[in-house]
C-alpha cells in the first residue's frame, strides 16, 4: 500500500484545502493520473498517483489538511480489473473569457466555472443565453437542455425560480479568497494610498492594431492586444521614475533595476496575480505570449506559487468588465498599481475642433510614503505620452529626437 500525502508547496504554506476528488474511492488509477485538486492560500494544484492501483480515499472534500497529512492510499498489489479501462480523466472545465489584468479592481483575466451538457451549451450559444441566467437542475448544478428551454421561456427570471424567493446559502470561504481578503485589508490599513487619474487617446494604438494585427498573428502566433502596449509603456515609465518600481522594507527603500509586472487574473477560484518577469527585456510578442500562457494557467488552476511570487508593479484591467473608472488597490508589498478601463468614444477638443476619439481613463494608485505627487503624476503622464505615440515605445522617446540626439 502506497500512502500519498500532501506535498510541500511553498515555504510559507502550512495547510491546504482538499477541493475536489477527480477519482472515486475504489477506482483503478494509473501512475501519474490526477487524483484530486488541492488549494493553498496562493494557488490551486493537483495531486497525482505515485503508483498504479486501487484508490482508497482517506480525506474528504472540503477538509483542511496540513502539509504531510494523508490524502489517500493506493493498493499497487491489486490487479487491474479485466475488461475495465483505467478511470477516465475528469471532464475539462468549460472555457472562460479572458480579461487582462490585483486588487479588487486588479489586472484581470476572468473565467467561468459553470458546467453544461454539450446540447445545452450549443443552445445557449445559439440563443445568446448566458450561463448565469440559467439555473442548472443536473448533478452539482449542471445545466441541462430543459433548463435552457425554461430560461428562454421565462426571460429575466433565472431558471424559472419562484418569484420573491428569500432563499439563502452559506459557502465556506476558500483559502485563496481568505488570502485576497486579508491582503486587501492590509493594503488599505498599512499604506498611505492615493489615486491620480488621467485619460489616454487610444486612436494611434487602435490604428496600429488594425493595420498590423493579421501580420502580427501570422508572424508570432499570438494576437496583438492592449496588454503589450501598456506593459511596454509602464516598463519605460518605471525606469524613468524608479520610486514607482520600489517598495518599503522596514526602514529601507528597496529599488529594482528590473521590472516584474504583475497582471491580475480573475480565475475560477478567485483573483490571482501572476508575474511577467524582466519585461524590460521582452518584445511585444514575448509579452503577449506570456499573457496568454499565464491566463490559460489561471483558468486551469495550474499557476505555481513561484509564478505569483514577487512582482514590482501591477496592471489591472477593469475595462473588460465595462468599468469606466475605478481606484485599484495596491498589491502589497508593491507601491503602485495601474488601472486600465473601458475604451469609450467621447467628444474631445483637438486643435480647436471637436472630434470623437476612443478614450480610456487610467488610474494610478500609489503609496504616498514612498511616491510623491510629482512622481505619481509624472509617471502617469509618461505612460499617456507613450501610449498616444506608440512609436516612442521603440526607444522610449521621440525617434527623431533620438536620431538627432536631442
Amino acid at each position: 500500500m502506497t500512502d500519498i500525502k500532501v506535498p510541500a508547496v511553498g515555504e510559507s504554506i502550512s495547510e491546504v484545502t482538499l477541493v475536489k476528488w477527480l477519482k472515486k474511492d475504489g477506482d483503478y488509477v494509473n501512475r501519474d493520473e490526477v487524483l484530486c485538486e488541492l488549494e493553498s492560500e496562493k494557488a490551486t494544484f493537483e495531486l497525482n498517483a505515485e503508483q498504479a492501483g486501487i484508490l482508497h480515499i482517506k480525506a474528504q472534500e472540503g477538509v483542511t489538511l496540513a502539509i504531510g497529512d494523508l490524502a489517500c492510499s493506493i493498493d499497487e498489489t491489486a490487479p487491474k480489473p479485466e475488461g475495465v479501462a483505467a478511470s477516465a480523466p475528469a471532464p475539462a472545465k468549460a472555457p472562460a473569457p479572458v480579461a487582462t489584468p490585483v486588487a479588487t479592481d486588479a489586472p484581470t483575466v476572468s473565467a467561468a466555472d459553470v458546467k453544461a451538457t454539450p446540447v445545452a451549451n450549443a443552445m445557449m450559444a445559439d440563443k445568446q443565453v448566458k450561463p448565469a441566467e440559467v439555473k442548472g437542475s443536473g448533478s452539482r448544478g449542471r445545466i441541462m437542455k430543459q433548463d435552457v428551454l425554461e430560461a428562454i421561456a421565462n426571460p429575466g427570471k433565472k431558471g424559472g425560480a419562484e418569484a420573491f424567493s428569500r432563499a439563502e446559502r452559506r459557502d465556506k470561504m476558500s483559502n485563496l479568497r481568505k488570502t485576497v481578503s486579508r491582503r486587501l485589508v492590509e493594503a488599505k490599513n498599512s499604506t498611505a494610498m492615493l489615486t491620480t487619474f488621467n485619460e489616454v487617446d487610444m486612436t494611434r494604438i487602435m490604428d496600429v492594431r488594425k493595420a498590423y494585427k493579421d501580420t502580427f498573428k501570422e508572424t508570432h502566433g499570438v494576437n496583438l492586444g492592449f496588454m503589450s502596449f501598456f506593459t511596454k509603456a509602464c516598463t519605460i515609465a518605471l525606469q524613468d521614475w524608479p520610486a514607482v518600481n520600489a517598495y518599503i522594507d522596514g526602514d529601507s527603500l528597496v529599488y529594482h533595476d528590473y521590472c516584474d509586472i504583475s497582471i491580475a487574473v480573475s480565475a475560477p477560484k478567485g483573483l490571482v496575480v501572476p508575474v511577467i518577469r524582466n519585461t524590460e527585456s521582452l518584445s511585444m510578442a514575448d509579452i503577449e505570449r506570456k499573457v496568454v500562457e499565464l491566463a490559460k494557467k489561471a483558468r486551469d488552476n495550474k499557476l505555481s506559487p513561484d509564478e505569483m511570487a514577487g512582482g514590482t508593479f501591477t496592471i489591472t484591467n477593469g475595462g473588460v468588465f465595462g468599468s469606466l473608472m475605478s481606484t485599484p488597490i495596491i498589491n502589497i508589498p508593491q507601491s503602485a498599481i495601474l488601472g486600465m478601463h473601458k475604451v469609450q468614444d467621447r467628444p474631445m477638443a483637438i486643435n480647436g475642433k471637436v472630434e470623437i476619439r476612443p478614450m480610456m481613463y487610467v488610474a494610478l494608485s500609489y503609496d504616498h510614503r514612498i511616491i510623491d505627487g510629482r512622481e505619481s503624476v509624472g509617471f502617469l503622464v509618461r505612460v499617456k505620452e507613450l501610449l498616444e505615440n506608440p512609436e516612442y515605445l521603440l526607444f522610449g522617446a521621440d525617434p527623431m529626437k533620438t536620431l538627432l540626439e536631442l
